[in-house]
């Protein structure tokens, strides 16, 4: 063979070659990012056009797949959009998948390690290939209660059932309706959404887990009430409660809630303390014990804590080494303390539960095309933030506060309620955040809630977490215990 054949051929096997290299890595390496990339239009018609599963509250779908006469062959429908957006987030050809839409999408489309043995049972049989349905653990009358309450105020509504973890309500305000972002007309869908994003409340943020964190104000008395108690300190323990209290290394002074006396003789029980929501008690109880202590049984109560619901939850925060001062402040919900909504409500189940807090989940069970049960969750404890007795005792401090303290618009007639107010200045200039948080019955509790209402709602600067936020708790709770009798 001449030297030009040679070189020839040469040339031609490395040509073989690098389309098989070429060939190889289209088709192994970058098959998966290829697949995922959204300019794949064959990709949006190959998962679009198979049948996708329904999310389910209550034994109802409330999120299921419509058969449509198009190139995606199913219509994503969302019946109470607004009610369970938060819960279901959207389902987009056009800005993808959000909340349990995303969080679950491989067992809803049917493509999960779990659901191999359905896929092979369908290539046999000639099926098409089916998603699972997604049953939430959301109770469909608690949830409508909840919304309805709040009405459209924003701010956010979390219920748990403190003896399993299961969220039994997440509401957030305002809302949006997922079937505006679920269109096959990519035009309107992107107009719809942009119209969304301008509006300045953030229809789109679950203010319930992972919108702006909130100063908790008063409610985050109970942290340091269950740290007096961890401590050694009791019900009847007097307090230092002065008309004004001097704040360490400040000429600045803390006083209480509009400019009110908490004793007569600056000196009041922690139960008093916590019924009136005496600021002064409490910034210098907290500076008693020390930040650590109150930090480490805030911690105890799952702040700072990476949690998934499996929806991604934003963690609470304290602050971190605050002096005398910062303490003080910090002890009464404000300075730098932030917490979610789902946080102030696992506060109230770890309490209801006899001081064991279960770790929350949104998810109940997965069941395939044909029913059968695929997974199914099983609630876990999270920590032990307090003992029985502990527990019991700060139960019978918070019916207190609901009985005879600032909560008594949360009361239920036949019905002992167990709570705690919370007005948490923004330094905003705007009304102050209103807060509820509790538990009911109070001997046997079914149901913890927190209630969060932005700045007040409607009432602005006139909001304190008794008038705004306490009737609402009250109507999730009267319908959580109606729905636990009907069971």
């Amino acid at each position: 063979m001449n030297e030009p054949v040679r070189r020839l051929s040469v040339v031609v096997l490395a040509l073989f070659l690098t389309l098989m290299v070429a060939a190889s890595y289209i088709q192994v390496i970058a098959a998966g990012d290829l697949n995922a990339d959204a300019r794949n239009v064959r990709t949006l018609y190959r998962e679009y056009g198979t049948f996708r599963g329904p999310i389910v509250v209550d034994g109802e779908s409330v999120v299921w797949s419509s058969p449509v006469d198009d190139s995606f062959n199913y219509q994503r429908t969302y019946a109470d959009g607004p009610l369970y957006a938060a819960a279901t987030g959207y389902y987009s050809i056009v800005y993808g998948r959000t909340a349990i839409e995303q969080t679950e999408n491989d067992l809803l489309s049917g493509t999960a390690d779990s659901l191999f043995w359905t896929r092979l049972s369908n290539l046999v049989s000639g099926e098409t290939q089916r998603g699972a349905s997604v049953e939430l653990t959301l109770d469909a009358q608690v949830q409508e209660a909840a919304a309805a309450a709040l009405g459209d105020d924003a701010g956010a509504v979390v219920a748990l059932d403190p003896r399993t973890g299961e969220v039994l309500a997440m509401v957030t305000s305002p809302t949006y309706d997922p079937a505006t972002l679920a269109g096959h007309n990519s035009s309107v869908v992107n107009e719809n959404y942009q119209a969304l994003l301008a509006q300045e409340d953030g229809p789109l943020v679950n203010r319930a887990i992972a919108g702006d964190l909130y100063p908790p104000g008063s409610t985050f008395k109970l942290i340091v009430a269950a740290a007096a108690l961890d401590s050694g300190y009791d019900a009847d323990t007097e307090l230092y409660a002065p008309d004004e209290l001097d704040l360490p290394l400040s000429s600045r002074t803390l006083g209480n809630y509009g400019g009110e006396s908490c004793s007569a003789n600056e000196r009041q029980t922690l139960a008093d303390s916590l019924a009136m929501s005496c600021n002064t008690s409490f910034a210098n109880l907290g500076m008693q014990l020390g930040w650590n202590v109150v930090a480490r049984k805030a911690a105890e109560f799952g702040w700072g804590e990476q949690l998934s619901i499996p929806l991604a939850v934003t963690p609470s925060v304290l602050p971190d080494d605050p002096d005398e001062a910062q303490t003080a402040m910090a002890s009464i919900g404000q300075f730098d303390d932030r917490a979610t909504p789902l946080q102030m409500a696992m506060v109230a189940a770890g309490i209801a539960n006899d001081g064991v807090l279960m770790t929350p989940y949104l998810v109940d069970s997965v069941r395939d095309a044909n029913l059968r049960l695929v997974e199914e969750s099983e609630p876990e404890e999270l920590s032990t933030p307090m003992t029985r007795a502990d527990a019991n005792e700060l139960t019978d401090m918070m019916v207190q506060v609901v009985e005879s303290g600032t909560g008594k618009a949360a009361q239920i007639s036949g019905v002992q309620v167990a709570g705690k107010t919370g007005t948490a200045e923004t330094g905003t200039g705007e009304g102050p955040h209103a807060w509820f948080v509790g538990f009911a019955p109070a001997d046997d509790p079914v149901v913890a809630v927190a209630v969060l209402v932005e700045h007040g709602g409607s009432t602005q600067a006139e909001a304190t977490g008794g008038k705004v936020a306490a009737p609402i708790a009250r109507a999730v709770m009267e319908a959580a215990i109606a729905a636990e009798g009907g069971s």
